[in-house]
């Protein structure tokens, strides 16, 4: 029985989901498309003619990165103007998710062409399938932060959010990232690592943010390949129980003392829960930011 192809749409830029390392789970309908458009942009060339050999798959294909963004950019616009369809396909998974490409789409988009979805891969949702941690709520922050200062601050503003949190990590900065949320998180909070899915070694592995450390510090091949890390929200807290004196003393060690220690101290001084102090410090924090 012969596969029915659907008509391709010209011009249009087809944003197209390709395997996060095993070939299988390309769509049937993502190989119509990357077949028989006239142009694929990719985030590396290199890495995606694995899978353009595999399927043979003939069509050029241009780089398409952060780096070559803005002049590539013009050049993909005047092939879809010219009414040719494009694929844009990223090393893994979906593109646009931590990938670049939403300046093009949306230039596509303002020149009056079509942009159409070819679902299907994604670390993001593939971990958050496998985690066993609650989906109704979450927030996918990508990679953190390169530097120590800036990821902590980074971690710090998500503290006291009770979804389910996503991040995305490389090799050379997992454990340095997991000791940060140990430190701003606390060690106790769950957490699970999602190492290499759907590849050879793939690894989920689940305990509290300093077991994990514990983990990818017991054996060097832990700390290798591509890494979605899904931490636990904060527990939700029904009465904080800080009337406007406990307040004013939080408000005033804050001045002075870093926000853990001043949370710290202030519980010490009135009795309250240093976790209460510590969500209200965020909070002040982020509205003197605001204003």
């Amino acid at each position: 029985m012969s596969e029915t192809l659907e008509p391709l749409i010209r011009p249009a830029l087809y944003v197209v989901a390709t395997p996060l390392g095993n070939l299988g789970d390309l769509s049937s309908r993502a190989l119509q498309v990357l077949r028989r458009v006239d142009l694929i942009a990719a985030e590396d060339t290199r890495h995606s003619s694995r899978l353009t050999h595999h399927f043979g798959i003939t069509v050029k294909m241009v780089s398409y990165h952060d780096y070559n963004a803005p002049g590539r950019e013009q050049a993909l616009l005047r092939t879809l103007q010219a009414g040719k369809a494009v694929a844009l396909i990223s090393d893994a998974g979906t593109p646009l998710i931590s990938d670049p490409g939403y300046r093009l789409v949306r230039s596509v988009r303002d020149a009056g062409i079509r942009v159409i979805p070819v679902p299907g891969p994604s670390a993001l949702t593939a971990a958050l399938s496998v985690a066993g941690m609650a989906t109704d709520r979450f927030a996918f922050e990508g990679f953190p932060a390169a530097k120590t200062t800036a990821r902590r601050q980074q971690f710090q503003g998500l503290a006291s959010y009770t979804g389910t949190l996503v991040f995305y990590e490389s090799p050379h900065r997992i454990v340095e990232s997991i000791k940060d949320m140990v430190e701003v998180f606390g060690g106790q909070r769950r957490a699970v690592i999602c190492r290499e899915l759907t590849k050879t070694w793939e690894t989920i592995q689940e305990a509290s943010l300093a077991g994990l450390v514990e983990w990818l510090n017991a054996d060097d091949n832990h700390r290798r390949g591509e890494f979605v890390v899904l931490v636990q929200g904060a527990e939700k807290v029904v009465d904080e129980g800080l009337d406007e004196q406990k307040l004013h003393v939080l408000r005033v060690l804050m001045r002075e003392l870093p926000l853990k220690r001043a949370a710290a101290v202030a519980a010490e001084l009135t009795g309250g829960k240093k976790n209460a102090f510590y969500r209200r410090g965020l909070e002040l924090n982020e509205a003197d930011s605001d204003a």
